[in-house]
């Protein structure tokens, strides 16, 4: 039998490389679509690079989609592109609801048009929650967006459903809560706490500036979640799920566990700056995955203390490569 194919919109991200790791662990053929740029940074996928096709496309530019997809002829697709930094949504609201909304209606409309049979998956998001009504939160809780990217994801969400309930085609939303790893980029605060922590063990920095400490967060392992988005789209209905870890903690409890893992005080070293306030505030997130476990059979294996120590450790190693 011919390997299943697979098309991956944001392979060079953080979940992008995960989710093709695993692909190619179950024999699927990995398309990874990348925006033509000077800039594209490779780092994340380097090491199965030569395992995957590469191919030019752009989630602005549906004629692109279009094409990737008859040449490819891919039997599911994994929308994880998008503009996805929450405090970047604020100065680039535009640019960040032409990707992450409207980009979504484009590859959905591309599915639509070459093979409405392909499954498609799209990268929901926790911060569609935002303010939110109830706790924990779960698949029928209403969306309340603080932020110009929690806004673009609720219309993502919403234009999947009405293409699976419009047009019969087998399209799902996860949505998943924050996941982090080694691979998260360094402007999220989970990585800027372990690369601090390392640079400042190490002797480079003498303080960490962060934003809220008591922002709360369902923090779990990317290489876990990335599962979770697999196993949606083996389902024989399409239906969207809540991926989480069920737990909540703090930003300062991320900073407690990170410095301590290294024998620092994190009181001696973070600094509030009010830059890194948001001018809305995500409180509180906290995930009801029940429906995901039941029917997907999927839980987290990371706990979040070895989450911290794997990406404390991860940064350590990285800072000794950077000085050698």
């Amino acid at each position: 039998m011919a390997s299943k194919r697979a098309l991956i919109t944001g392979i060079t991200g953080q979940d992008g490389s995960y989710l093709a790791e695993f692909l190619l662990d179950r024999g699927y053929e990995v398309i990874g679509m990348v925006r033509r740029s000077s800039t594209v940074n490779f780092e994340r996928i380097r090491h199965i690079q030569d395992k995957i096709t590469l191919v030019s496309g752009d989630l602005l530019d549906e004629v692109s989609l279009i094409h990737i997809l008859r040449e490819h002829r891919p039997h599911e697709v994994y929308n994880l592109a998008a503009q996805s930094f929450v405090q970047t949504s604020w100065p680039q609201p535009v640019f960040t609801g032409e990707t992450t909304a409207l980009g979504v209606t484009r590859l959905l409309d591309a599915v639509r048009i070459v093979d409405p049979e392909i499954r498609f998956y799209q990268a929901s998001s926790s911060e569609m929650f935002g303010k939110v009504v109830e706790v924990p939160q779960k698949e029928t809780t209403p969306f309340y967006p603080r932020s110009p990217y929690g806004v673009a994801k609720v219309y993502g969400h919403w234009i999947t459903v009405n293409y699976r309930e419009s047009y019969g085609m087998h399209a799902t939303s996860g949505i998943l809560f924050n996941h982090e790893s080694p691979r998260r980029g360094l402007e999220f605060v989970t990585r800027k706490i372990s690369h601090g922590v390392a640079r400042i063990k190490l002797g480079f920095d003498e303080e960490l500036r962060l934003g809220n400490l008591e922002a709360r967060r369902d923090w779990g392992f990317a290489g876990d979640y990335v599962e979770a988005m697999w196993l949606m789209l083996q389902q024989d209905r399409p239906e969207d799920y809540v991926i989480a870890t069920g737990e909540t903690h703090s930003v300062r409890e991320f900073c407690e566990l990170a410095f301590g893992y290294v024998g620092l005080d994190y009181r001696d070293y973070v600094v509030i700056d009010q830059r890194f306030m948001r001018p809305a505030e995500v409180d509180l997130l906290i995930g009801d995955a029940s429906k995901a476990r039941q029917k997907l059979g999927w839980q987290p294996r990371t706990t979040f203390p070895e989450l911290v120590q794997m990406m404390v450790e991860a940064d350590l190693q990285l800072v000794k490569e950077q000085i050698r």
